[in-house]
């Protein structure tokens, strides 16, 4: 349990399914009819803030689909951190353990979101980069008493490994989103139940081009050599599953009008987390994780908060008549 503290001061036990460590950004978004060229300067239609970074969509997502979810992170002692803060708390994050700093800024990214969609970005981690593997040792009981502990590559290295080893030794299963793509070290590929990589992560780390539903099972098999499971996204092509010893699992994407792209990778494994962590087998957790991002992406940025589980239920139902 996370023990967190309300406003009178009194202790309150707070189950923590999930625990995310990673990242927290604030995203500035840019909407215009395409992004520009080297050099070129366009006009865009709108602007608006989006408390964001991998590792607090995450966590976001995973509370909104059902999880209790704590959040180990840092922001830095500005503006920008308060409004990360507010946010988590408001999606009913537990934020006991996200530090601030007093030296270095909170992590931000500006993102440009084209007519389709689609979208490019530049992240400054600031603080994000200072998240110590001291701040997760303190936080062992509450990982502890987890079931799934949620990693991204946007801290350090030896950050996101000091929480998986305590993970492992306490039994709780280990997600890597590793996003950005790095090369997976033995030492962190030990303790890692479930990776989870996109297209360009995958040619990356594995080096099959994901260009099809079957490269992307032949992607996330050469990885699976690594680690015991692997998911390959690839957009709207769909998912491959690769688990050790078993058939390869593949998974066409859902027919759904593309609105929003922006953060889809994180509702994805958001909601991955939360429904693995609730007790259902991971296939289970990936089927329902593939409609909850169809629905993230053909939802108007300022309703996306709203999806809820017998929202992605219903849509699965409709699949299937």
């Amino acid at each position: 349990m996370a023990v967190s503290v309300d406003d009178a001061g009194n202790g309150l036990s707070i189950p923590s399914g999930v625990v995310v460590v990673g990242s927290l950004h604030l995203d500035i978004l840019v909407r215009a009819s395409q992004r520009p060229r080297k050099g070129e300067t366009l006009p865009g239609q709108s602007w608006n803030y989006k408390p964001g970074g991998k590792g607090g969509n995450q966590a976001v997502a995973a509370a909104q689909f059902g999880a209790s979810v704590s959040m180990i992170s840092r922001v830095g002692d500005d503006d920008f951190g308060v409004r990360l803060l507010e946010h988590l708390k408001s999606a009913a994050v537990d934020t006991q353990y996200v530090s601030v700093d007093a030296e270095s800024g909170s992590g931000m990214s500006v993102a440009i979101v084209d007519a389709e969609g689609d979208y490019g970005a530049v992240i400054v981690s600031g603080a994000n980069l200072h998240l110590s593997k001291a701040e997760v040792d303190k936080a062992e009981l509450l990982i502890a008493k987890s079931r799934v502990l949620v990693l991204q590559n946007e801290v350090p290295e030896v950050t996101n490994l000091a929480a998986a080893i305590l993970a492992k030794d306490h039994g709780v299963r280990v997600i890597l989103n590793a996003a950005p793509a790095r090369p997976l070290g033995s030492d962190m590929a030990a303790k890692v139940d479930l990776l989870i990589v996109n297209a360009v992560e995958a040619e990356m780390m594995g080096g099959v081009a994901v260009t099809s539903l079957s490269t992307a099972s032949r992607a996330a098999a050469v990885l699976s050599d690594q680690v015991p499971a692997v998911i390959v996204t690839a957009g709207g092509l769909g998912l491959a599953l690769a688990v050790r010893g078993e058939p390869p699992y593949t998974e066409g994407a859902h027919p759904v009008i593309l609105l929003d792209t922006h953060g889809a990778g994180d509702a994805f494994v958001g909601a991955l987390s939360a429904r693995w962590a609730s007790g259902k087998l991971l296939k289970e957790a990936v089927h329902f994780a593939n409609a909850a991002a169809a629905l993230f992406v053909s939802t108007p940025v300022t309703q996306k908060g709203a999806i809820a589980s017998d929202q992605v239920m219903q849509l699965l139902s409709d699949g299937h008549r």
